[in-house]
């Protein structure tokens, strides 16, 4: 697996806590926070596209 930068946790109310990453290779990732070796892989372009659609309300109904 590539060399993964993580950025600081990003935690909710409660103990909701997860970290998004990137590679040298275009990969982004998203990990729940202290599970950072199982996370979810896709292109940056497919991150960027999930980060808009929450913030414009998309997945509000899964909350």
């Amino acid at each position: 697996m590539a060399e993964i930068h993580w950025e600081d946790p990003f935690c909710g109310e409660g103990n909701n806590c997860f970290r998004i990453g990137t590679d040298a290779e275009g990969n982004a990732y998203i990990a729940v926070a202290g599970q950072e070796d199982r996370p979810l892989v896709d292109s940056t372009d497919a991150l960027r596209a999930l980060i808009r659609e929450i913030k414009a309300g998309k997945a509000d109904h899964l909350l």
